[in-house]
This record gives structure tokens, sequence and C-alpha cells, in this order.
């Protein structure tokens, strides 16, 4: 009589190795049913759009500094910014039809440095002559001039400046709020929110620590904001009085006014 245990035990292998298959398989699509996009962030993405946009927002209120850069366009008008900003003032560049200027804000007192051909740039018609717009110029370049708060620009450029007029208009959407997809900003994983009929604006909100706004793309086109450095303290210092210029009670005009 012939044995069958080989048989017998090639099929226990079989079996066996069936077992360990399918065990093996169970393990990996139950791992695949309980991960969490959330595990390990803030929670936020959790949450519906309003939610997820008003704890941003509160997490922007609470913070005594940003930094934003990118750009932004207003009123027919395209800007690159640049700027540090707290409570109390700020500081950074700002370019505007090819003419960029540096701003700082200590309070109330408003601060404009730019080169020459800034300052030449757009005073032609303004009833001065050649000579008196290259002596202004000359006298102009490359200072800080103090704006005084009477002139025309000074509240356009304090605008610029100004931590609070910024957030405002760059944390607001517009229509029905909605939830959209995952991204990273500046290494940070993130949960958009945006605007209705693709004209509201997306803001961009992270998933790690403080549910800070980290990016805002303006509806129609108008322009995209990032927002970084949450909460890290800068100095904001009067420049030396060597390096002031006290215009008087009007600036020249230029193209950025």
């Amino acid at each position: 009589m012939t044995s069958s245990v080989p048989a017998v035990r090639a099929r226990r292998r079989t079996a066996t190795l069936a077992v360990v298959l399918c065990a093996g398989l169970t393990a990996a699509l139950t791992a695949c049913a309980d991960e969490d996009p959330d595990k390990g962030t803030n929670g936020v993405g959790r949450l519906d759009a309003p939610e997820i946009e008003k704890k941003a927002r509160a997490a922007a209120d609470s913070s005594g500094t940003v930094r934003l850069a990118g750009t932004l366009v207003s009123k027919g008008g395209t800007y690159r910014l640049d700027m540090r900003l707290k409570d109390k003032g700020g500081a950074g560049s700002v370019t505007s039809r090819n003419s960029t200027f540096e701003l700082l804000r200590i309070g109330d007192v408003l601060y404009l440095k730019a080169d020459a051909g800034f300052w030449n740039h757009g005073t032609a018609g303004a009833g001065r002559t050649s000579d008196a717009d290259g002596a202004a110029a000359d006298k102009l370049d490359d200072k800080y001039v103090k704006v005084p708060e009477d002139d025309p620009t000074y509240k356009q450029l304090r605008g610029f400046t100004d931590k609070k007029v910024l957030l405002d208009g760059l944390l607001t959407l517009h229509g029905e709020v909605g939830k959209g997809g995952r991204d990273k900003v500046g290494g940070e994983r993130t949960i958009r929110i945006t605007g209705g009929k693709g004209e509201g604006g997306a803001l961009d909100v992270s998933l790690e620590g403080e549910p800070y706004p980290l990016r805002f793309a303006r509806g129609g086109g108008g322009g995209v904001i990032t927002l970084a450095d949450w909460g890290k303290d800068f100095a904001l210092k009067a420049p030396a009085e060597g390096d002031t210029v006290d215009y008087g009670q009007q600036l020249p005009k230029t193209t950025s006014s």
C-alpha cells in the first residue's frame, strides 16, 4: 500500500499558507480602514468649514505678529508685499508699477524710504520744473521720509503696515464657505476652505499646532498671500536722525500716490 503522507503534508502546508495570506491581507485592509488623515494633527480638519474659518480667525487675532508676502491686486493696481506686522506697527517693502519702496511704522509715525528714481517718477505735469524734481529726488534718495498724517497718501500707505486692516481683508471669504482638499504650505499640512462660486477666495489653514491661516488666494485673480512667522516677535526701531528727512506738510506726487 502506497503512503499518502506526503500528499497530506502538502495539503496542510497549502492550507497554512492560505491562512497566513488571508490574515496578512485582513490586517492590511484593517490598517487602511483605520487610517485617519487627521491623526497627529490639531483636529481642525474634522470640523466643518465655518468652524475652521472661525478657528483660523481666532488664532490670527490672538497672535501679536505675522509676516505677509505675495501679490495683492487692488483697485486696478498690483502690489508685491513683504511685510512684518505687529499690533503697534510694521516694516517691509512694497513693489508697485516697477517701483519699490520700504515702509516703517511705529505707532502713528510712518516712514517711507525709496531711491531717487521713485521720487522723480510721476512728478511731470505736477507744476514742478525738472530741476526742482531732481533736487527733491536727490534730497529724498534712500532716506526715511516721515509721511505727514494729513498727506493724502498717509492712509493708503499706513494700510500696508496695519495688521488688523490687512488681516480683515485677507481672512474674509465671501459667499457660502465650503471645505476643500488638503495640501502643504511651508512644509506644514493644511486644510483648505473656500468661498462661494469660485470667486469668494480660498484659505489654507494649518493642521499642525495652532490653526493659523498660512495662505490666502483672493477670488477673481486678486492675488495670493502667504502668512508666516506667527507669534515671532521683532523689533521696530526708529531710523537714525541722519537717515531721516522731514519733507514738510505734503509729499511730492509719485506714481504710488
